[in-house]
């Protein structure tokens, strides 16, 4: 991306708050272990508008001029991780200037007296993960609170915003899955020769990292009884013949993520194997088929829930209510973007430049069979466009 990306972005998010000024902070490290980090990732709401992807800046948004602050880096890091150089940072990111962590203060001292009130990246409800947040926003809004009246969240400006994709972002999304798709490709044709798991995670890390790509996310293989297990990433243990096996994994390229999942055959399986595999993949289609521009979110959510109920029924598994949750417990779609959930604004209609996920799936604990299929689609001026239909989803 480009700094006009940015600094477009930026433009855009400053219109919406009409002049209030906007902070917001890069993520920092998190430990790995003893005196190692964890690979780092940004803050997507930070590298959105400044592109920066090192950890510990913060930018400000104010009077149209945008401003980095440069995080204090020790001699000692710098020896063994290296930095941002502050002239790179500033032709990443557009910004007008950059200032130290030592001006910083009175920076923001100054800022307040202008300004009553401030926008910044609330952080979320921790209660709501069974994980630990990144610090840097909790702290950050700590600081911007001893300084500022009013501290308020900038997340629904900035989300509406990130829920429209731009062409340079299309385009860098169309880079992502079809990498992915030619890995997909290449797995299916070699699956019999696998003998675990992690052999088809390491093809598709190779095939990724060949082309200048990541995962996106911690990729799934799950073979027989392990796909039943929703986000099963342990990706170790054997494969056996006549197992299906669910490979759910996308690639990130130029910060943008693809996401689809396949379920193929490892050898000849059984027709309640195939019975299941056929009745996701009608639903998948039957709900791709209803996305366009206009349609309100929760018409397409309840006729979606609809479609899989009536492909649950085909398999005789909905002997009782709590059977649809029971055999379908997540939800059926999901924005996508810089992030593989990514925001789409909380819209009540689907809007074109929306991409999101369709991702039916049937989950048969007591039989070991978990069938999931996902494709990417993009919402058009008229219809909707399959961002990773030419990957096929045949067994």
């Amino acid at each position: 991306m480009t700094p006009d990306f940015f600094k477009k972005n930026r433009a855009k998010l400053a219109e919406a708050v009409k002049g209030a000024p906007v902070i917001l902070t890069a993520y920092t490290e998190m430990q790995r272990c003893n005196d190692e980090a964890w690979r780092f990732e940004q803050e997507t709401n930070f590298w959105y508008l400044t592109g920066v992807e090192a950890p510990n800046w913060q930018v400000v948004l104010e009077d149209g001029r945008t401003t980095l602050i440069a995080p204090d880096v020790s001699k000692i890091s710098q020896i063994f991780n290296g930095s941002l150089a502050l002239d790179v940072a500033q032709t990443i990111s557009g910004a007008d200037k950059i200032i130290t962590c030592d001006t910083a203060a009175k920076f923001l001292r100054d800022l307040a007296k202008k300004h009553g009130s401030v926008y910044t990246i609330f952080p979320q409800n921790a209660t709501d993960f069974e994980f630990s947040l990144n610090p840097a926003p909790a702290i950050l809004i700590a600081k911007l609170r001893k300084n500022f009246t009013k501290v308020k969240d900038i997340r629904p400006e900035l989300h509406r915003l990130r829920a429209i994709k731009q062409p340079a972002e299309i385009m860098m999304l169309r880079r992502a899955i079809n990498l992915t798709r030619s890995a997909f490709q290449i797995v299916k044709a070699e699956l019999s020769d696998y003998s675990f798991e992690y052999e088809a995670q390491a093809r598709f890390s190779y095939e990724f990292e060949r082309a200048g790509a990541t995962h996106a996310y911690d990729p799934i293989v799950a073979g027989g009884k392990n796909a039943v297990t929703l986000h099963y990433n342990a990706n170790c243990a054997g494969l056996t013949k006549g197992d299906l096996v669910l490979m759910d994994v996308g690639a990130r390229y130029g910060g943008y993520c693809a996401d689809v999942t396949r379920t193929y055959a490892n050898g000849e399986v059984s027709p309640r194997q195939k019975a299941v595999h056929t009745a996701v993949k009608d639903a998948k289609n039957a709900i791709v088929d209803l996305l366009k521009p206009g349609l309100a979110v929760r018409d397409y959510l309840e006729k979606s829930d609809e479609i899989v109920r009536q492909a649950l029924q085909s398999l005789d598994l909905l002997q009782k209510p709590d059977d649809f949750r029971k055999y379908f417990p997540h939800a059926v779609s999901h924005g996508l973007g810089i992030e593989t959930h990514d925001p789409l604004g909380q819209p009540k209609t689907f809007q074109p430049g929306m991409v999101l996920t369709v991702e039916p799936g049937i989950y048969i604990p007591e039989e070991n069979i978990g069938v999931r299929l996902e494709d990417d689609i993009l919402i058009t001026e008229g219809s909707h466009e399959n961002l990773s239909g030419h990957l096929s989803d045949d067994l």
